[in-house]
Formats: C-alpha cells, structure tokens, sequence
C-alpha cells in the first residue's frame, strides 16, 4: 500500500462508513451503485454510462493485474468515485501497463478501500440505489450528511449530453487487443450512424467487425441530418442516467423509424421504448455486471450478459396485449417472468408504430431487455452484447443488426453458438 490517507463515505440515508484513500484526492457526489462483475475493472471504470455515479465493485480485490489503456471504453473515466474491498498496488500482468491507483489519480477520480463492500453492497440491494460522497477532506459524519442531502439526484438530469462527442467522426480504429484470437473483420458491406450518447470503444469494433463503416454524431443530431449521410443503417448507444430528458435523441429515433434499420443497446433501448409510445422507470438499484440472466423469449436460450442502467422501460405502457399473438393472454403482467413460463414472446399493439414483441426478459427481476417491432425495421436490447467486459453469449446481435440492412425477415431467427464460434480463429 502507498498512501495510508483516511477516508469516509457517506449515503444520503446516514450509513457511514471510513476507509483509505486509493485514488485522487478531493471529494466526490454521485449516485451509488455496485457491480459484480469479477474481472473487467478498467472497462467498467471507463465506462461512459457511470457518469455521475461511484461504483463499489462487489469482487474483493481489484487491480490485481494493473491496467492497459486499450482495454478502456473511452478516453477519459466518467465516474465520480469507485469503492473497493482491497486495491492492489502491485499488479502482475503481460500486459499491465501501470497500476490501478495511479490511473485513478492521473484521472482524478477519488476512491477508497479497507471497507465492507459486502455490507455496503447488501444496503444498496435492500434500500435502494441513493446519494453518496466519499471524502478524504472531511470525515465528520454531520458535516458529510449535509453535503451529500445538498448534492443534486442523476434523476432529470441530462447525462448524455456530458459524454456525447462534440463532432461527427468516423470510427477508424483498426486493431484490437485481443484480435490474435478472432478472425479479420467482415467486409465493410454498410455504413451505420452511431448515436453517441455514451458509446463504448466495444460497441464501436462490434459493429466494424460486422461490415460497418461507422459514423459517429452527437447526441442531439437531427434525423434529418442522419438521412443526409445516407446510412444503410441507424444505430442509438449505451448511456448515462436518466433517459427522459435525453428527448432530442427519442425523437430522432422516432422520425427515423420506417425510413432506416434501426438497432439500439441500452440508453439506446430506452430512446426506442420511448419513440414508441413506452414509460420508463427508475429500477431500485439497476443491473451491473456481467454475469445478469436473460431470456430470449423467441429462442428459449438463456444468454449470460453484460449490463449497466439504472432505468429501464414498462414493457405494458407501450399498449394493449394482442391476444392471438400472446398464447391468448388479454391482461399484462407486472413481473415479465410470465412470459417465461410460458414459453411466449407476448405482441402489443402500439399507438403508432404497429405490432411491437417482448423479445428479452430479466430473470433476475422479470424487467423488460427486448424489443423487435413486427411492422418496421427496428429492434433493441437493454444490454451490452459487445461484451466489455463480460460474455459474449449476445454477440449474435451485431450479425442480426446486419441481416436486418440486408432486408431480412428472419434477422433474429440466429443459432447463437454457431455465431460466436464463426468469429473465433
């Protein structure tokens, strides 16, 4: 250990825990959150959909084989802190470029270790995703209780808009770091608009190992301005935070529906759920890792995944069950795990887009994780099948994305191993 500097962190409910410094200095706000992803801490950590939150990694020890900056999901973290059980100072890697702690300060982000993140986590679990700031300034409980009640909530607020590039690019990058295992990129066959709303680097070389020229906008680019790129295809990303302020991106999506294949992962589910008429709702402390169950309704397969959101949408706001197309059910069910027992891919009648199917079900929580409209050429999923980190069990999505360019009625109709296994040399 190279700093012994104390530290304190503080829940907007009074739990209160001190610890030790392991990162920059300072104090930091934010919604805290926990993942139980067991490898995978720098892609996590770089992750642009924590902006605004300070994880506690459920895995004890973290940083044990340091970090290598081309495993990073984006430029620079978005987070506001990280809490740990036990940081490793001294990683042992092949590829370690540097240690955990030392990235964390040259980033400036606080974090602190030496405390029951066992304990923490099981609080969050049962009371809920809240308020926090770790410190290592201050570790009087009333004065760190003010602070944090005085911090603003992620909810309402336009996270996007903060990690969404400035400019359109093109994606150029070429290599990947673990390319001496997988097969040299598809043939770029179509060129995609990518909606960054906070786009991992993952999310970005999936897409070009499908084929894809990728062009990347902003968050608030107009649909109109996309069909002057003359795409073959639209795709909306991952994201930060709260989805209903994020409306111009909702609204591109929905002027875009009909005129273009439309794909949306994550935040990107969450603007299509919307476009199409759906409620969102704050989920009491979200899904992260990359070990979260999920059900693919039209193929029974469970898919291993990697997750980070906090929001997600009401599967029955979208509209009124179609009967036929639902195993005869009129009336919606509240948990989603209805489906899976019965073994049905329920189809709702939106107001304005057509004939829309639950594709995906948590069976964590029995939230909603799929969608395929039946009438246009659009279909999203709540999370992350690029697999940074994580499993790599939903790849198949990037391929169906590409059947879909190509006019394909059966796009999703994919044998899952089959495709994973097609891309590994």
């Amino acid at each position: 250990m190279t700093d012994s500097k104390p530290a304190a962190l503080m829940l907007e409910d009074g739990t209160y825990f001190v610890g030790i410094s392991c990162g920059a200095e300072g104090e930091a706000y934010g919604e805290i959150c926990f993942n139980t992803s067991m490898v995978g801490y720098l892609e996590v950590i770089s992750d642009p959909s924590y902006a605004g939150q300070i994880i506690t990694m459920t895995y004890p020890q973290i940083g044990n084989y340091g970090i290598t900056r081309a495993d990073m999901q984006s430029e620079r973290m978005h987070l506001r802190g990280l809490v740990v059980r036990s940081m490793c100072y001294t990683p042992s890697n092949f590829r370690s470029e540097g240690s955990l702690p030392n990235l964390l300060k040259a980033e400036g982000v606080v974090a602190i270790e030496d405390i029951d993140t066992r304990k923490l986590t099981r609080h969050i679990r049962d009371a809920g995703a809240m308020r926090a700031i770790i410190s290592t300034e201050d570790l009087d409980r009333e004065s760190l209780l003010a602070k944090v009640l005085a911090s603003p909530s992620i909810v309402a607020l336009n996270l996007a808009q903060t990690v969404s590039t400035a400019q359109p690019f093109e994606f150029s990058e070429v290599n990947d770091a673990h390319d001496f295992v997988l097969k040299a990129p598809l043939e770029q066959r179509y060129h995609v608009v990518a909606y960054d709303c906070g786009i991992k680097r993952g999310i970005l070389r999936n897409l070009k190992r499908a084929g894809c020229r990728v062009t990347v906008v902003p968050w608030d680019t107009s649909a109109a301005t996309v069909l002057a790129l003359e795409p073959d295809g639209v795709f909306f990303s991952n994201g930060p935070g709260d989805p209903e302020p994020v409306a111009a991106t909702a609204q591109a999506a929905r002027e875009l529906f009909g005129k273009l294949p439309v794909f949306g992962i994550c935040l990107g589910h969450q603007m299509i759920g919307i476009a199409a008429g759906a409620a969102c709702e704050k989920l009491k402390f979200g899904h992260r890792g990359g070990n979260q169950p999920v059900m693919n309704l039209r193929t029974r397969c469970v898919e291993i995944t990697s997750q980070n959101h906090g929001f997600g949408i009401v599967f029955s706001s979208i509209g009124e069950l179609i009967p036929e197309l639902s195993g005869g059910v009129c009336e919606h069910a509240d948990d989603l795990r209805f489906w899976v027992e019965r073994s049905v891919a329920p189809v709702v009648s939106s107001r304005e887009f057509g004939r829309i199917q639950l594709t995906h079900v948590n069976l964590n929580d029995g939230t909603a994780e799929g969608l395929a409209f039946l009438d246009y050429p659009v279909f999203c999923v709540q999370y992350h099948p690029e697999a940074s980190p994580g499993p790599t069990d939903a790849h198949y999505l990037f391929t169906a994305f590409a059947r879909l360019m190509d006019g394909r009625a059966d796009y999703l109709d994919i044998d899952l191993s089959a495709d994973r296994l097609s891309e590994w040399r």
